[in-house]
């Protein structure tokens, strides 16, 4: 027996004493088959909406979707959705059914699910009930659609992304069939919006199988993003790559930590390699200005698909500067951290990191980044590399004589001093040479 809440117990309890079927469906029970805690309850249910309405009486429900069979059933401020059986008419948009009908066969609904995983269904009374082979399909690890995968993409076209999604999220394969009409039906996800791609390549880019759903549906990805068909197979000549820009790419990805603008940076960073390939007379590839034209890209990309403020402008921020040599220079790294941030320093060390072991192993430069980011981390604990830390104010500065723009020069004079470690980041030090700046009229 599965553990659900209580709330779901209530709602399937309600059905079932006024004499219907009912079960909870989808990624709940999935979630639940596979030990994870579900939170989130979807039940199915032979009763019709009006049916739902009268079972209900007297509880707390929102009409979600009534008109599409839908209302939700609010139990101690959890929501319970709650569908009657339905048959799905025609996909004219790839997206929407042009028509609901419902029906009283709990095989009939099930039929029009995405994946076989998330066509269980499940109460208390009945256990598992399983049509279509989820559960050997999860303990196989698989994504497999219900019935005729193509029939199932062209119906919605975000499957694709969904099951290309549960395949990085959960750590499974796609089954052949199945990933065989990902692929055909890709162009189908040009008809939908931006919003919808970004939410669901989100949560693909932070999964365990990145890599295995970037490689194996490939394809696909070319379609939301073109470049990546460019990207493969072009081989970079040189030594320090041995893998071709779309591998280097990809190995990349599944370098770095699980965030999504983190992994958004890595699958965009070199997008701008092809376009600015040359060889030189010794048959060296080089790749001159490509953070550019990355960039370019990248910003087309963010743009297209809805991101926030904040990732488009990390994402750019990072590609732009993946590429910048950083020395274990104590000052260097003290002005590198003032110029761009401390967070945002951290995370180019963890783009060059991710870099670095995608390329040939012969050239890897773990050891001077460790350097680099120990440096910076006694820097962040104990030195002064901004304005807020250095130790005397834009007031102290009045009180000395300075006005108008005089006050802010200062400032960064005094502050690039400290960094450059010329001098000491203490008040009376400061003022002295504060003094000093006022009587050379800076």
């Amino acid at each position: 027996m599965l553990e659900i809440s209580k709330g779901a117990r209530v709602a399937l309890d309600i059905l079932h004493t006024h004499g219907y079927e009912a079960y909870l469906v989808g990624g709940c029970v999935r979630d639940m088959v596979m030990g994870v805690r579900a939170h989130d309850y979807d039940i199915t249910t032979s009763a019709t909406p009006n049916q739902m309405k009268k079972a209900f009486w007297g509880q707390r429900i929102i009409e979600t979707g009534i008109k599409h069979g839908t209302l939700t059933f609010v139990y101690e401020k959890e929501p319970i959705e709650i569908t009657t059986y339905r048959i799905e008419g025609e996909y004219k948009d790839n997206r929407h059914p042009e028509s609901v009908v419902f029906t009283t066969e709990l095989k009939s609904d099930l039929c029009r699910r995405d994946f076989t995983m998330n066509a269980l269904v499940y109460n208390e009374r009945e256990g598992i009930i399983d049509l279509f082979g989820g559960l050997d399909d999860i303990k196989s690890k698989l994504v497999r659609a219900v019935g005729e995968p193509e029939k199932r993409f062209t119906e919605d076209a975000l499957r694709i992304l969904r099951g290309m999604r549960f395949a990085s999220t959960l750590g499974f394969e796609i089954e052949e069939k199945t990933r065989a009409a990902m692929i055909k039906c890709a162009p189908l996800l040009k008809s939908i919006s931006g919003e919808r791609i970004n939410c669901e390549l989100g949560k693909l880019l932070v999964g365990k199988n990145v890599g295995g759903v970037l490689r194996s549906c490939r394809e696909v990805f070319e379609v939301i993003l073109p470049v990546i068909k460019q990207m493969n197979g072009f081989l970079q000549h040189t030594k320090y790559h041995i893998y071709d820009v779309w591998e280097h790419t990809v190995r990349t990805v599944e370098n770095i930590e699980p965030k999504a603008h983190l992994r958004l940076t890595m699958l965009l960073h070199d997008t701008g390699k092809p376009s600015k390939f040359t060889m030189d007379s010794s048959g060296v590839g080089h790749f001159y200005g490509h953070g550019t034209v990355s960039c370019e890209i990248a910003k087309e990309f963010l743009d297209k698909y809805k991101y926030d403020n904040f990732t488009k402008a990390r994402v750019l921020e990072l590609i732009k500067i993946h590429d910048t040599p950083i020395e274990p220079d104590r000052v260097l790294i003290k002005k590198r951290i003032n110029r761009i941030g401390k967070d945002t320093f951290f995370e180019l060390l963890r783009v060059k990191r991710a870099d670095d072991l995608a390329k040939s192993p012969e050239y890897k430069t773990t050891e001077l980044l460790d350097k680099i980011e120990d440096i910076a981390n006694e820097i962040i604990k104990e030195e002064c590399f901004t304005l807020a830390s250095l130790k005397i104010s834009g007031y102290d500065l009045i009180l000395l004589g300075f006005m108008g723009r005089e006050i802010g020069k200062a400032l960064d004079l005094l502050l690039n001093e400290v960094i450059e470690e010329k001098i000491e980041n203490e008040k009376d030090t400061l003022i002295k040479r504060a003094k000093e700046l006022l009587g050379e009229g800076q």
